[in-house]
Parts: C-alpha cells; structure tokens; sequence
C-alpha cells in the first residue's frame, strides 16, 4: 500500500524531508516525478502508465501536505518502516486502503525510481 496523509495533518512539514523518494509535498505545490529521483523524460511507471518525468503535475491536496502515489514505496529499500509515519506528530500518515502493493512490488518501484 501506499501512504496517505489524513485530513488531521497540521502542516508542521516534518515528513517531507523523510521521504527517500521525494513524494511528499507542500499543499498546493506542483510536483514532478523527476524531483528526488533519477527519472527524466518520457518514462513507463511500473504499474504501466505513461508520463513525462520533467512535467509539473496538479497537486493532490491544496490544504494539506500529500504523497504522490505513484512515488510512495513505504520507504522499502530505504527503512524498515515509512519514515513519514515514525516523524508524524499526529499519526496522519497511514496505509491507505485503496492502494495495495506488495513488497516486491514497493522495492521494484524503488529501484525504477533510483537507478
């Protein structure tokens, strides 16, 4: 599963700079799949989906920081646990539900965003 940041998050920013993969960002922030990771130019995502590395994208949340997805691999080859969860002052950052992925699937994922 990816990580999400729940509607309780405070916006105190401690998570971002935890993320390993870089997708995590401010509310309202564009974000890129290029940013912290060695993507560039037209790529195919793992799970498939065809995107530009290099293209601003719409972000997720204009209120509350967010984690993209697409870029989230729970921290798997990096730490044992999801280091935005350990930092959360208020436990916002949880599974979520609607995303399930493997382990293989998360270190795959790790290892296509990190080349």
């Amino acid at each position: 599963m990816a990580i999400i940041i729940t509607d309780e998050c405070i916006n105190c920013g401690a998570c971002e700079p935890e993320c390993p993969n870089t997708a995590i960002y401010e509310g309202a922030d564009d974000w890129r799949y290029a940013d912290g990771t060695d993507l560039e130019g037209d790529v195919v995502l793992p799970g498939g989906k065809n995107v530009n590395a290099d293209e601003a994208q719409e972000p997720v949340s204009d209120e509350i920081y967010f984690i993209v997805a697409d870029k989230c691999t729970e921290c798997k080859g990096f730490h044992e646990e999801p280091q935005c969860a350990a930092v959360c002052p208020v436990d916002c950052c949880v599974p979520d539900e609607d995303i399930e992925e493997s382990d293989d699937f998360l270190l795959q994922k790790q290892a296509f965003l990190h080349k």
